[in-house]
């Protein structure tokens, strides 16, 4: 049967391909774990290629099996260690892939920053391989045969993920899961076990052609007819494709039975998110801030087809994360010109710059400084702040700095020493408006930091300043974890960038319109209406804690059977 036939012969070339990769050694191994991981970048976003994790995630564990090959003789130390190094070498070319944006930072001010460059590109890169590594590592002592192995690499690898995000502060960004923001059906189920359970799934499906072993596999069987043969084989990637099916139709008839009304109210509540596309290189200069502020007022108070009589009592205007270079509350002049173009009942949300005098220092001194947003009303006034609490280490605060500035290293931010870390997520009441969880840039990767425990908001509001990278991959990266979080939470997301990309993000993670990257406009859209918390948001990672012990459980079972 020509069936018959494809079928036995797409398994041998699996096979084969399997054992040619157990036998690189040495460099050659490392070589092919650092492409393999460095080809899985194109899943993430921009690309959003997700179909090469199935060639890339296969390839990582073929070349574990290898390390065990006849005739190697490795002690069970040494095949720890040597599973390790394949799995840092691919977590290497990930992140050095992924990640090549963050040195773009470095050169805003080349001759401050430039020597800084190396440690972003090389050794950051490097330092959260380690991870991998040690999921790797790890998972050699209970490298089972078949799929099995593949959900004790899964386990391993979502775990050392949850780990990267809290650790040191944490940095989950470019979870594997992030890799199902090419389907907006595949990210729905992140309201249901959140962005690690989104990478538990994805690993277990992209790896499932490596449920042949070529440790075991073996052309025939003896007791066994073709097609039985065949089903013992192609079952496990038939079932992984099946899953995904599955996820992805269950994905759409939720979509399908969305409520795609904005928030309702006497008037429908408008939001204006103001993308100036001011150059980094430029926007702190002394002599641009008047011209930085007229950018913005002229954009703020323009007409557009959806505001075609300029801003209402009903606009929620929103200006991107330290919009101008000044401290706004002690600007009585700005924020009486901010008072000008804002109608009775109009709120300006706008990041800025806070300072505080410090605590035993003189009243008119400020020693404290906070990245801030403010809620400013039609007078001109300040009538609520938020302080960003989870900063950017290097960015707006240098760890250690006692040591690591007697060695010349700085932040990148332009006030001396470094930022005050605010109290954490908060829930903000607008007058008038649905209460609102304010993010600033960075913030929003956090998936358990989004919003207080004690008052769940109606919206989030997450203001950025992405020019530090450029024309890059980051700003798409940063972007789709924002819609990660607002399907998360089951919230919308008016997102503020100011390069880009700013949108409006509906509560199941679809943007209803955006801003191009590096370019200049406003977003005027209603504000999308918000869901009920959804399990994510009740209950957080416990959902993940029970599968990942659910598939220990069935791999110890499957093994002691």
């Amino acid at each position: 049967m020509n069936i018959d036939r494809g079928l036995g012969l797409m398994r041998d070339a699996l096979r084969h391909i399997a054992l040619d990769l157990g036998l690189l050694d040495g460099w050659r191994r490392w070589l092919c774990a650092f492409l393999a991981g460095a080809l899985s970048v194109l899943a993430l976003p921009p690309v959003h290629a997700l179909p090469i994790l199935f060639l890339t995630f296969p390839i990582l564990i073929w070349l574990l099996d290898g390390l065990e090959r006849p005739g190697t003789h490795r002690t069970r130390y040494e095949l720890i260690r040597a599973s390790a190094a394949v799995g840092w070498w691919f977590g290497f070319g990930y992140f050095l892939l992924g990640l090549y944006w963050i040195g773009f930072a470095f050169m805003v001010e080349a001759d401050k920053f430039a020597f800084l460059m190396p440690f972003a590109v090389l050794v950051l890169p490097a330092g959260l391989a380690l991870f991998i590594g040690a999921a790797t590592g790890l998972a050699r002592l209970f490298w089972p045969r078949g799929f099995a192995r593949v959900v004790v690499f899964a386990v391993l690898w979502t775990i050392m993920e949850w780990l990267r995000g809290h650790i040191l502060t944490g940095f989950p960004w470019n979870l594997i899961g992030e890799s199902f923001t090419a389907s907006i059906s595949l990210m729905q189920w992140a309201a249901l076990v959140g962005p690690y359970g989104l990478s538990f799934i994805a690993l277990l499906a992209v790896s499932a052609p490596a449920s042949f072993d070529p440790r075991s596999d073996q052309t025939d069987y003896a007791g066994h007819t073709e097609w039985a043969d065949h089903w013992r084989h192609w079952a496990v990637p038939a079932t992984a494709l099946l899953s995904l099916f599955l996820l992805w139709a269950g994905g759409t008839a939720r979509l399908a039975l969305a409520n795609p009304e904005p928030v309702a109210g006497p008037d429908t509540i408008m939001l204006r998110l103001v993308q100036p596309n001011i150059p980094q290189s430029t926007k702190w200069k002394p002599e641009k801030r008047l011209a930085v502020l007229g950018e913005f007022l002229r954009i703020s108070a323009a007409t557009s087809a959806q505001l075609p009589q300029g801003l209402t009592q009903h606009t929620v205007v929103i200006w991107p994360e330290s919009a101008l270079a000044i401290l706004l509350a002690r600007e009585p002049f700005v924020l009486s010109a901010i008072s000008r173009i804002l109608p009775q009942g109009a709120l300006l949300l706008t990041g800025s710059v806070r300072g505080e005098p410090g605590p035993d220092g003189p009243s008119d001194q400020l020693q404290m400084f906070y990245n801030s947003l403010y809620v400013v009303n039609d007078e001109g006034e300040i009538i609520a702040t938020y302080d960003k609490s989870h900063l950017v280490p290097f960015g707006e605060y240098l760890p250690y700095h006692q040591w690591l500035s007697k060695i010349g290293l700085k932040k990148l931010t332009q006030f001396q020493g470094s930022f005050n870390e605010g109290p954490g997520p908060r829930t903000v009441s607008l007058p008038g408006v649905p209460s609102v969880s304010p993010l600033i840039c960075y913030e929003i990767i956090f998936p358990d930091e989004i919003v207080s425990r004690d008052s769940r908001p109606a919206w989030i509001a997450n203001v950025t300043n992405d020019a530090w990278y450029g024309t890059s991959s980051g700003p798409y990266q940063h972007l789709s974890q924002a819609r990660l979080r607002a399907v998360e939470q089951g919230l919308p997301v008016a997102r503020a960038a100011n390069t880009g990309v700013s949108a409006v993000i509906d509560a199941y993670g679809r943007i209803v319109v955006e801003q191009p990257l590096n370019t200049e406009g406003v977003i005027d859209a209603p504000l999308p209406r918000a869901l009920g918390p959804t399990p994510y948001a009740r209950f957080g990672d416990w959902i993940l804690l029970l599968l990942l012990v659910l598939s220990c459980g069935g791999v110890a079972a499957t093994v002691r059977r």
